[in-house]
């Protein structure tokens, strides 16, 4: 097998765990960021996917909430095309179902 299958391939269940529990943070609003992705993605997360999202742990509370607020543009050293994937998907809004749009 190749080292890039290897990346694609899907998180299993204690990958999983264990990422979820590295993305806790101290602000609630990178939580509520965080979170959200989960509930999108963490049913498709590759291996791949799972490492940017290491990278972007790895910032402060503060820098992570800007770059996700796009305040702030992506640090040289994680200009990398699947942090930049994952920054997308962690900013991305699901527009609301018709039945839930407010009156």
């Amino acid at each position: 097998m190749t080292d890039t299958f290897l990346q694609d391939e899907l998180l299993d269940e204690r990958a999983l765990s264990k990422l979820r529990w590295r993305c806790r943070r101290g602000l609630l609003e990178n939580d509520l960021f965080i979170e959200r992705f989960f509930a999108r993605h963490e049913s498709g997360l590759t291996v791949r996917q799972a490492d940017a999202l290491g990278a972007l742990m790895d910032l402060s509370d503060n820098d992570l909430l800007d770059l996700l607020l796009c305040r702030k543009p992506l640090p040289g050293d994680l200009e990398r095309a699947d942090v930049t994937q994952v920054l997308a998907l962690l900013r991305a809004l699901r527009p609301l179902p018709s039945s839930e749009e407010p009156a």
